[in-house]
């Protein structure tokens, strides 16, 4: 009978499980589906690879538009959009300027709005042609994404590389839960600090070695946590900053953290992304070989 059965040398404190090679199958689609769809969502029309620029706000006035003599210029713009005024209060008001033709202020035209950061689920967005922009956060700065659905990155997308699937890095781990939850120090691209809530720690071991990683809780309510991870991989096979994964919330004192789901941040795909970086705490002495490798069309 052992001649229809595979065995996986997937180790969780000592105890290791056999998977059917239906499972395996079954298993090997799921990942091959996860993967289509998050291609799908990478390059649809406003998805990373539509990112053209990342422009700062400065305090007061500023002036948008295409013409050199704005603040800030965006390309296919109109000649001079109009005005963003970040006010004392902390406030971000745009006035469209009169010959401002085509644009669109959530998708309506409007000739002024207060614009709603992508703090909320539904950000304001500026239009006209190809291109949208809305305004970005990011530990008291202040800025324009801008995207274009026409964008060379977009274009010209090369696809992604993986490690082969293998279903020995989908890891059950011990979860060790923080009551209270405890914080953690996440570092980005644009060298801003955040502190995050850590709800617990997730302890697997791997050819005879243990080792932890720290989700994060990246809004209240969420029903997956988050993991910011680098390993002896990253800046080599794969991007060097760190990749990402989604988790779902832990049962029965377990959490399954998925490897062949790993995959990459926006900046490994354009510059202008504002993306965390692995904390030391989630940096693995191990050779994680699932998941994506590192983006051929993109430079660290």
């Amino acid at each position: 009978m052992f001649r229809h059965r595979l065995l996986i040398a997937a180790t969780l404190f000592g105890v290791v499980t056999c998977v059917s090679a239906a499972d395996t199958s079954s298993y090997t689609h799921s990942i091959e589906a996860w993967r289509h769809a998050r291609v799908q969502r990478l390059t649809a029309p406003h998805g990373w690879l539509s990112l053209v620029a990342l422009d700062w706000l400065s305090p007061g006035a500023n002036t948008v538009g295409s013409a050199k003599d704005n603040a800030i210029v965006i390309d296919k713009a109109p000649a001079h959009l109009g005005t963003i005024d970040w006010r004392k209060d902390g406030s971000v008001q745009l006035t469209l300027a009169g010959d401002a033709k085509g644009v669109t202020i959530d998708g309506k035209h409007e000739h002024e709005a207060t614009l709603r950061d992508d703090s909320h689920a539904k950000p304001t967005t500026v239009a006209f042609g190809t291109v949208g922009f809305y305004l970005i956060d990011r530990d008291g700065r202040k800025g324009l994404r801008v995207k274009d659905t026409q964008a060379p990155t977009r274009k010209h997308f090369l696809g992604i590389d993986y490690f082969p699937i293998d279903p020995s890095w989908r890891v059950v781990a011990k979860w060790v839960p923080f009551d209270p939850p405890r914080t953690l120090e996440m570092g980005s691209v644009i060298g801003t600090v955040d502190k995050v809530p850590v709800p617990g720690k997730a302890v697997f071991t791997r050819d005879g070695h243990t080792y932890t990683l720290y989700p994060i809780i990246e809004a209240p309510g969420d029903e997956q946590y988050f993991l910011v991870f680098a390993d002896a991989t990253s800046g080599k096979e794969t991007y060097g900053a760190a990749r990402f994964i989604y988790v779902d919330k832990p049962q029965n004192g377990h959490v399954v953290i998925d490897f062949n789901k790993a995959y990459n941040p926006p900046c490994a795909f354009t510059s202008f992304a504002t993306c965390p970086l692995a904390p030391p705490e989630n940096r693995l002495d191990l050779r994680v070989t699932a998941g994506e490798k590192k983006y051929r069309g993109h430079e660290e």
